[in-house]
Protein backbone atom coordinates (compact mmCIF):
# COMPACT_ATOMS: atom_id res chain seq x y z
CA UNK A 1 0.00 0.00 0.00
CA UNK A 2 1.31 3.69 -0.93
CA UNK A 3 1.83 6.20 1.51
CA UNK A 4 -0.56 8.42 -0.44
CA UNK A 5 -3.17 5.67 0.26
CA UNK A 6 -2.39 4.82 3.55
CA UNK A 7 -3.15 9.03 4.36
CA UNK A 8 -5.92 9.14 2.81
CA UNK A 9 -7.50 5.94 4.59
CA UNK A 10 -6.05 6.69 7.84
CA UNK A 11 -7.41 10.60 7.46
CA UNK A 12 -10.99 9.64 6.26
CA UNK A 13 -10.45 7.82 9.58
CA UNK A 14 -9.46 10.37 11.67
CA UNK A 15 -12.61 12.56 10.09
CA UNK A 16 -15.52 9.90 10.35
CA UNK A 17 -15.07 9.57 13.91
CA UNK A 18 -13.74 12.88 14.88
CA UNK A 19 -17.39 14.07 13.79
CA UNK A 20 -18.87 11.14 15.59
CA UNK A 21 -16.56 12.10 19.15
CA UNK A 22 -17.64 15.88 18.34
CA UNK A 23 -21.24 16.29 20.05
CA UNK A 24 -22.32 12.28 20.65
CA UNK A 25 -20.53 11.69 23.95
CA UNK A 26 -21.78 15.12 25.22
CA UNK A 27 -25.28 14.70 23.51
CA UNK A 28 -26.51 12.97 27.04
CA UNK A 29 -25.70 15.74 29.16
CA UNK A 30 -26.94 18.16 26.62
CA UNK A 31 -30.23 17.05 26.18
CA UNK A 32 -31.06 16.99 30.05
CA UNK A 33 -29.03 20.19 30.65
CA UNK A 34 -30.45 22.44 28.08
CA UNK A 35 -33.24 20.85 26.32
CA UNK A 36 -34.75 19.46 29.70
CA UNK A 37 -35.23 16.69 27.96
CA UNK A 38 -36.70 13.73 30.28
CA UNK A 39 -35.13 10.21 30.22
CA UNK A 40 -37.50 7.83 27.47
CA UNK A 41 -37.46 11.90 25.56
CA UNK A 42 -33.15 11.10 25.65
CA UNK A 43 -33.48 7.37 24.83
CA UNK A 44 -35.62 8.43 21.50
CA UNK A 45 -32.67 10.59 20.32
CA UNK A 46 -30.34 8.01 21.60
CA UNK A 47 -32.23 5.67 19.35
CA UNK A 48 -31.81 7.18 16.29
CA UNK A 49 -28.28 5.92 15.72
CA UNK A 50 -29.98 2.16 16.02
CA UNK A 51 -32.58 3.47 13.42
CA UNK A 52 -29.72 4.51 11.06
CA UNK A 53 -27.99 1.41 12.09
CA UNK A 54 -31.02 -0.94 11.05
CA UNK A 55 -31.19 0.70 8.01
CA UNK A 56 -27.58 0.83 6.88
CA UNK A 57 -27.59 -2.77 5.85
CA UNK A 58 -29.72 -2.41 2.96
CA UNK A 59 -28.07 1.12 2.11
CA UNK A 60 -24.70 -0.71 1.53
CA UNK A 61 -26.16 -3.77 -0.10
CA UNK A 62 -28.23 -2.00 -2.46
CA UNK A 63 -25.65 0.91 -3.13
CA UNK A 64 -22.54 0.87 -2.81
CA UNK A 65 -22.33 -3.27 -3.76
CA UNK A 66 -23.97 -2.54 -6.61
CA UNK A 67 -24.46 0.52 -8.32
CA UNK A 68 -22.41 3.41 -7.04
CA UNK A 69 -18.45 3.91 -6.23
CA UNK A 70 -18.53 3.77 -2.24
CA UNK A 71 -16.19 6.65 -1.80
CA UNK A 72 -18.73 8.87 -3.45
CA UNK A 73 -21.47 8.02 -1.71
CA UNK A 74 -19.71 8.46 1.52
CA UNK A 75 -19.01 12.13 0.41
CA UNK A 76 -22.60 13.06 -0.74
CA UNK A 77 -23.95 11.63 2.69
CA UNK A 78 -21.71 13.70 5.09
CA UNK A 79 -21.95 16.86 2.86
CA UNK A 80 -25.74 16.41 3.70
CA UNK A 81 -25.12 15.14 6.82
CA UNK A 82 -23.05 18.46 7.44
CA UNK A 83 -26.20 20.54 6.75
CA UNK A 84 -28.39 18.53 9.35
CA UNK A 85 -25.56 19.06 12.11
CA UNK A 86 -25.81 22.73 12.18
CA UNK A 87 -29.60 22.30 12.31
CA UNK A 88 -29.25 20.80 15.47
CA UNK A 89 -26.93 23.19 16.06
CA UNK A 90 -30.03 25.94 15.69
CA UNK A 91 -32.82 23.53 17.31
CA UNK A 92 -34.05 24.93 21.03
CA UNK A 93 -36.48 22.57 21.78
CA UNK A 94 -36.51 18.39 21.64
CA UNK A 95 -39.53 18.57 19.59
CA UNK A 96 -37.54 20.63 16.74
CA UNK A 97 -33.85 18.52 17.80
CA UNK A 98 -35.41 15.16 17.09
CA UNK A 99 -36.52 15.14 12.81
CA UNK A 100 -32.51 16.38 12.35
CA UNK A 101 -30.87 13.99 14.22
CA UNK A 102 -33.00 11.36 13.13
CA UNK A 103 -32.29 12.13 9.74
CA UNK A 104 -28.72 12.95 10.01
CA UNK A 105 -28.27 9.36 11.72
CA UNK A 106 -30.18 7.59 9.05
CA UNK A 107 -27.11 9.01 6.41
CA UNK A 108 -24.44 9.28 9.17
CA UNK A 109 -24.58 5.21 10.42
CA UNK A 110 -23.92 3.76 6.69
CA UNK A 111 -20.76 5.67 6.40
CA UNK A 112 -19.54 3.33 9.33
CA UNK A 113 -19.56 0.23 6.98
CA UNK A 114 -18.50 2.34 3.92
CA UNK A 115 -15.55 3.79 5.22
CA UNK A 116 -14.38 -0.36 6.78
CA UNK A 117 -15.33 -1.16 2.55
CA UNK A 118 -13.06 1.24 1.42
CA UNK A 119 -10.15 0.52 3.41
CA UNK A 120 -11.03 -2.91 3.01
CA UNK A 121 -10.75 -2.66 -0.50
CA UNK A 122 -7.33 -1.94 -0.65
CA UNK A 123 -5.57 -3.83 1.96
CA UNK A 124 -3.94 -6.94 1.16
CA UNK A 125 -3.78 -8.45 4.83
CA UNK A 126 -6.42 -6.91 6.50
CA UNK A 127 -5.69 -8.48 9.67
CA UNK A 128 -2.36 -6.64 9.87
CA UNK A 129 -2.82 -3.46 8.31
CA UNK A 130 -6.44 -2.78 9.18
CA UNK A 131 -5.35 -1.53 12.42
CA UNK A 132 -3.38 0.49 12.08
CA UNK A 133 -5.31 2.83 9.50
CA UNK A 134 -8.69 2.27 12.17
CA UNK A 135 -6.56 3.69 15.18
CA UNK A 136 -6.69 7.01 13.40
CA UNK A 137 -10.35 7.08 14.28
CA UNK A 138 -9.54 6.69 17.45
CA UNK A 139 -7.32 9.52 17.41
CA UNK A 140 -9.78 11.46 16.08
CA UNK A 141 -12.40 11.05 19.05
CA UNK A 142 -9.71 11.60 21.18
CA UNK A 143 -9.01 15.34 19.96
CA UNK A 144 -12.63 15.84 19.43
CA UNK A 145 -13.35 15.16 23.43
CA UNK A 146 -10.03 17.08 24.05
CA UNK A 147 -11.31 19.65 22.04
CA UNK A 148 -14.77 19.43 24.20
CA UNK A 149 -12.84 19.79 27.39
CA UNK A 150 -9.94 21.77 27.55
CA UNK A 151 -9.83 23.76 24.44
CA UNK A 152 -12.99 24.97 24.39
CA UNK A 153 -13.77 24.04 27.97
CA UNK A 154 -17.94 23.50 26.37
CA UNK A 155 -18.53 21.05 29.51
CA UNK A 156 -17.52 22.95 32.34
CA UNK A 157 -20.52 23.17 34.71
CA UNK A 158 -20.75 26.82 33.91
CA UNK A 159 -20.50 26.62 30.25
CA UNK A 160 -22.53 23.20 29.57
CA UNK A 161 -25.23 25.43 32.07
CA UNK A 162 -25.24 28.38 29.60
CA UNK A 163 -25.49 26.39 26.98
CA UNK A 164 -22.30 26.30 25.19
CA UNK A 165 -22.36 22.33 24.68
CA UNK A 166 -24.45 23.28 21.47
CA UNK A 167 -21.69 24.24 19.40
CA UNK A 168 -20.08 20.70 19.48
CA UNK A 169 -22.59 20.70 16.80
CA UNK A 170 -21.49 23.33 14.80
CA UNK A 171 -17.75 21.35 15.21
CA UNK A 172 -18.87 18.24 13.95
CA UNK A 173 -20.83 20.37 10.93
CA UNK A 174 -17.53 21.74 9.80
CA UNK A 175 -15.45 18.22 10.15
CA UNK A 176 -18.62 16.47 8.48
CA UNK A 177 -18.17 18.80 5.09
CA UNK A 178 -14.34 18.39 5.02
CA UNK A 179 -14.84 14.86 4.82
CA UNK A 180 -17.61 14.79 2.30
CA UNK A 181 -15.37 16.94 -0.25
CA UNK A 182 -12.50 14.99 0.77
CA UNK A 183 -14.19 11.17 0.24
CA UNK A 184 -13.87 12.56 -3.57
CA UNK A 185 -10.48 12.35 -3.87
CA UNK A 186 -10.10 8.66 -1.31
CA UNK A 187 -9.03 5.81 -3.93
CA UNK A 188 -12.01 4.35 -6.06
CA UNK A 189 -14.01 1.52 -4.75
CA UNK A 190 -16.34 0.60 -7.29
CA UNK A 191 -18.91 -1.71 -6.93
CA UNK A 192 -17.54 -5.49 -7.34
CA UNK A 193 -18.80 -6.31 -11.41
CA UNK A 194 -21.34 -9.45 -11.48
CA UNK A 195 -21.27 -11.94 -14.49
CA UNK A 196 -24.21 -11.17 -17.08
CA UNK A 197 -25.27 -14.12 -16.83
CA UNK A 198 -26.11 -14.16 -13.31
CA UNK A 199 -29.73 -12.47 -13.04
CA UNK A 200 -29.50 -10.97 -9.23
CA UNK A 201 -32.26 -11.95 -7.06
CA UNK A 202 -34.21 -9.61 -4.94
CA UNK A 203 -32.49 -10.69 -1.70
CA UNK A 204 -29.01 -9.89 -3.60
CA UNK A 205 -30.08 -6.43 -4.73
CA UNK A 206 -31.01 -5.17 -1.22
CA UNK A 207 -27.86 -6.31 0.31
CA UNK A 208 -29.58 -9.66 1.90
CA UNK A 209 -27.36 -12.03 0.56
CA UNK A 210 -24.73 -11.48 3.41
CA UNK A 211 -27.65 -13.23 5.84
CA UNK A 212 -26.58 -16.22 4.52
CA UNK A 213 -23.81 -16.09 6.68
CA UNK A 214 -26.00 -16.73 10.04
CA UNK A 215 -26.32 -20.67 8.11
CA UNK A 216 -22.98 -20.70 10.21
CA UNK A 217 -23.52 -21.91 13.45
CA UNK A 218 -20.84 -19.93 15.27
CA UNK A 219 -21.59 -16.67 12.56
CA UNK A 220 -24.80 -16.76 14.37
CA UNK A 221 -24.19 -17.29 17.64
CA UNK A 222 -21.26 -14.26 17.23
CA UNK A 223 -24.65 -12.25 15.23
CA UNK A 224 -26.95 -12.88 18.50
CA UNK A 225 -24.05 -12.32 20.90
CA UNK A 226 -23.20 -8.94 19.68
CA UNK A 227 -26.70 -8.14 19.59
CA UNK A 228 -26.91 -8.97 23.08
CA UNK A 229 -23.56 -7.40 24.37
CA UNK A 230 -24.93 -3.98 22.93
CA UNK A 231 -27.69 -3.30 25.28
CA UNK A 232 -25.07 -2.77 27.94
CA UNK A 233 -23.13 -1.27 25.44
CA UNK A 234 -26.05 1.50 24.89
CA UNK A 235 -25.94 2.41 28.80
CA UNK A 236 -22.53 3.48 28.47
CA UNK A 237 -23.14 6.28 25.27
CA UNK A 238 -26.58 7.36 26.91
CA UNK A 239 -25.02 7.64 30.84
CA UNK A 240 -21.32 7.99 30.85
CA UNK A 241 -21.13 11.65 30.28
CA UNK A 242 -24.27 12.39 32.25
CA UNK A 243 -22.77 10.31 35.02
CA UNK A 244 -19.19 11.76 35.35
CA UNK A 245 -20.98 15.06 35.21
CA UNK A 246 -23.70 15.08 37.68
CA UNK A 247 -21.55 12.99 40.58
CA UNK A 248 -19.06 16.17 40.15
CA UNK A 249 -15.78 14.76 37.78
CA UNK A 250 -14.06 17.93 36.39
CA UNK A 251 -14.02 17.66 32.47
CA UNK A 252 -15.85 14.52 32.17
CA UNK A 253 -15.22 14.79 28.26
CA UNK A 254 -11.96 15.24 28.38
CA UNK A 255 -11.08 12.15 30.83
CA UNK A 256 -13.78 9.87 29.08
CA UNK A 257 -11.05 10.24 26.21
CA UNK A 258 -8.63 8.42 28.92
CA UNK A 259 -11.12 5.18 27.09
CA UNK A 260 -10.05 6.33 23.57
CA UNK A 261 -5.83 6.43 24.63
CA UNK A 262 -6.61 3.03 26.29
CA UNK A 263 -8.50 1.78 22.76
CA UNK A 264 -5.00 2.80 20.61
CA UNK A 265 -3.08 0.78 23.40
CA UNK A 266 -5.14 -2.04 22.92
CA UNK A 267 -6.08 -1.81 19.08
CA UNK A 268 -2.02 -2.11 18.47
CA UNK A 269 -2.04 -5.20 20.53
CA UNK A 270 -5.00 -6.36 19.10
CA UNK A 271 -3.08 -8.23 16.28
CA UNK A 272 -0.44 -10.52 19.03
CA UNK A 273 -3.31 -11.29 21.14
CA UNK A 274 -5.79 -12.14 18.34
CA UNK A 275 -3.08 -14.08 16.63
CA UNK A 276 -1.90 -16.05 20.38
CA UNK A 277 -5.30 -16.79 21.94
CA UNK A 278 -7.85 -17.15 19.05
CA UNK A 279 -10.53 -14.97 18.59
CA UNK A 280 -13.26 -17.02 21.32
CA UNK A 281 -10.72 -15.99 24.03
CA UNK A 282 -10.15 -12.25 22.01
CA UNK A 283 -14.31 -11.80 22.37
CA UNK A 284 -14.69 -13.39 26.49
CA UNK A 285 -12.56 -10.91 27.25
CA UNK A 286 -13.67 -8.02 25.49
CA UNK A 287 -17.28 -9.19 26.75
CA UNK A 288 -16.15 -9.80 30.79
CA UNK A 289 -14.31 -6.05 30.69
CA UNK A 290 -18.02 -4.63 30.39
CA UNK A 291 -19.52 -6.58 33.36
CA UNK A 292 -16.23 -4.98 35.51
CA UNK A 293 -16.38 -1.76 34.38
CA UNK A 294 -20.10 -1.04 34.90
CA UNK A 295 -19.19 -2.81 38.73
CA UNK A 296 -16.66 -0.06 39.03
CA UNK A 297 -19.07 2.67 37.24
CA UNK A 298 -21.51 1.87 40.62
CA UNK A 299 -19.32 1.14 43.53
CA UNK A 300 -17.02 4.14 42.63
CA UNK A 301 -17.39 8.35 43.24
CA UNK A 302 -15.47 11.34 42.62
CA UNK A 303 -14.24 11.50 45.78
CA UNK A 304 -11.16 9.19 47.32
CA UNK A 305 -12.96 6.27 44.63
CA UNK A 306 -12.21 7.99 41.69
CA UNK A 307 -9.21 5.68 40.48
CA UNK A 308 -12.32 3.21 40.09
CA UNK A 309 -13.91 5.35 37.64
CA UNK A 310 -10.83 6.29 35.56
CA UNK A 311 -10.08 2.49 35.74
CA UNK A 312 -13.59 1.57 34.47
CA UNK A 313 -12.85 4.03 31.48
CA UNK A 314 -9.39 2.97 30.47
CA UNK A 315 -11.34 -0.61 30.28
CA UNK A 316 -12.64 1.16 27.37
CA UNK A 317 -9.92 -0.42 25.07
CA UNK A 318 -10.69 -4.12 25.96
CA UNK A 319 -14.19 -3.03 25.50
CA UNK A 320 -14.30 -2.35 22.03
CA UNK A 321 -11.40 -3.19 20.19
CA UNK A 322 -11.36 -6.91 21.96
CA UNK A 323 -15.15 -7.82 21.39
CA UNK A 324 -15.97 -4.66 18.14
CA UNK A 325 -12.76 -4.67 16.35
CA UNK A 326 -12.08 -8.75 16.15
CA UNK A 327 -15.61 -8.83 15.23
CA UNK A 328 -14.93 -6.93 12.09
CA UNK A 329 -12.26 -8.71 11.41
CA UNK A 330 -13.84 -12.06 11.94
CA UNK A 331 -17.31 -11.25 9.81
CA UNK A 332 -14.62 -9.60 6.97
CA UNK A 333 -12.93 -13.45 6.80
CA UNK A 334 -16.52 -15.30 6.82
CA UNK A 335 -18.00 -12.84 3.62
CA UNK A 336 -16.78 -13.76 0.14
CA UNK A 337 -16.00 -11.12 -2.10
CA UNK A 338 -19.19 -10.40 -3.43
CA UNK A 339 -20.52 -9.72 -0.19
CA UNK A 340 -17.75 -7.61 2.15
CA UNK A 341 -19.94 -4.54 2.31
CA UNK A 342 -23.17 -6.33 2.50
CA UNK A 343 -21.32 -8.43 5.65
CA UNK A 344 -19.92 -5.68 7.34
CA UNK A 345 -23.36 -3.82 7.08
CA UNK A 346 -25.02 -7.10 8.88
CA UNK A 347 -22.73 -6.45 11.68
CA UNK A 348 -23.36 -2.90 11.54
CA UNK A 349 -27.04 -3.83 11.68
CA UNK A 350 -26.52 -6.21 14.85
CA UNK A 351 -24.46 -3.93 16.92
CA UNK A 352 -25.20 -0.16 16.37
CA UNK A 353 -28.68 -1.27 15.33
CA UNK A 354 -31.26 -3.93 17.15
CA UNK A 355 -29.02 -4.36 19.97
CA UNK A 356 -28.61 -0.60 20.42
CA UNK A 357 -32.02 0.45 20.03
CA UNK A 358 -33.07 -2.55 22.64
CA UNK A 359 -30.36 -0.61 24.93
CA UNK A 360 -31.21 2.49 25.01
CA UNK A 361 -34.86 1.53 25.13
CA UNK A 362 -34.15 -0.33 28.33
CA UNK A 363 -31.29 2.41 29.82
CA UNK A 364 -34.18 4.89 29.15
CA UNK A 365 -36.50 2.66 31.14
CA UNK A 366 -34.34 2.50 33.88
CA UNK A 367 -34.13 5.90 33.85
CA UNK A 368 -37.94 6.46 34.24
CA UNK A 369 -37.92 3.59 37.01
CA UNK A 370 -35.20 5.36 39.73
CA UNK A 371 -35.88 8.77 39.07
CA UNK A 372 -37.50 9.50 42.54
CA UNK A 373 -33.93 8.19 43.39
CA UNK A 374 -31.94 10.59 41.59
CA UNK A 375 -33.77 13.53 43.27
CA UNK A 376 -32.90 11.96 46.64
CA UNK A 377 -29.81 10.58 46.51
CA UNK A 378 -27.52 10.84 43.32
CA UNK A 379 -24.80 8.02 43.96
CA UNK A 380 -28.18 5.28 44.74
CA UNK A 381 -29.83 6.31 41.21
CA UNK A 382 -26.15 5.69 39.24
CA UNK A 383 -25.44 2.42 41.44
CA UNK A 384 -28.68 0.96 40.18
CA UNK A 385 -28.44 2.50 37.12
CA UNK A 386 -24.58 0.04 36.37
CA UNK A 387 -25.71 -2.63 38.22
CA UNK A 388 -28.53 -3.80 35.43
CA UNK A 389 -26.13 -3.59 32.38
CA UNK A 390 -22.83 -5.25 34.51
CA UNK A 391 -25.50 -8.39 35.07
CA UNK A 392 -26.48 -8.59 31.57
CA UNK A 393 -22.64 -8.11 29.85
CA UNK A 394 -22.02 -11.71 32.16
CA UNK A 395 -25.23 -13.31 30.97
CA UNK A 396 -23.91 -12.83 27.86
CA UNK A 397 -20.57 -13.79 28.08
CA UNK A 398 -21.52 -17.41 29.62
CA UNK A 399 -23.80 -17.60 26.65
CA UNK A 400 -21.08 -17.05 24.03
CA UNK A 401 -18.37 -19.33 26.19
CA UNK A 402 -20.52 -22.43 26.04
CA UNK A 403 -22.37 -21.77 22.91
CA UNK A 404 -19.50 -20.72 20.15
CA UNK A 405 -17.14 -23.09 19.45
CA UNK A 406 -13.51 -22.62 18.97
CA UNK A 407 -12.25 -22.20 15.44
CA UNK A 408 -9.07 -20.77 13.60
CA UNK A 409 -9.73 -17.52 11.77
CA UNK A 410 -6.46 -17.21 9.77
CA UNK A 411 -4.04 -14.31 10.64
CA UNK A 412 -2.06 -13.59 8.25
CA UNK A 413 -0.03 -10.96 10.08
CA UNK A 414 1.46 -14.49 11.90
CA UNK A 415 3.15 -15.30 8.93
CA UNK A 416 4.88 -12.15 7.81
Amino acid sequence: MSTSIRFKLSFMMFLEFFIWGAWFVTLGTYLSKNLQAQPLEIANVFSTQSLGAIIAPFIIGMIADRYFNAERILGVLHIIGAVLMYQMYNATEISSFYPYVLAYMVLYMPTLSLVNSVSFRQLTNPEKQFSNIRIWGTIGWIIAGLSISYLFKWDAAEASSAGALKNTFLMGAIASLVLGLFSFTLPKTPPVKIESDQKPSFSSIIGLDAIKLLKDRNFLIFFVSSILICIPLAFYYQNANPFLDQIGMENPTGKMTIGQISEVLFLLALPVFFSKFGFKKTILVGMLAWALRYILFAYGNAGDLSFMLILGIALHGICYDFFFVSGQIYTDSKAGIKYKSAAQGLITLATYGVGQLIGFWVAGFIGEKYAYLQQANVADFWKQTWIIPAGIAFVVFIIFLVAFKDEKVENKAVAE
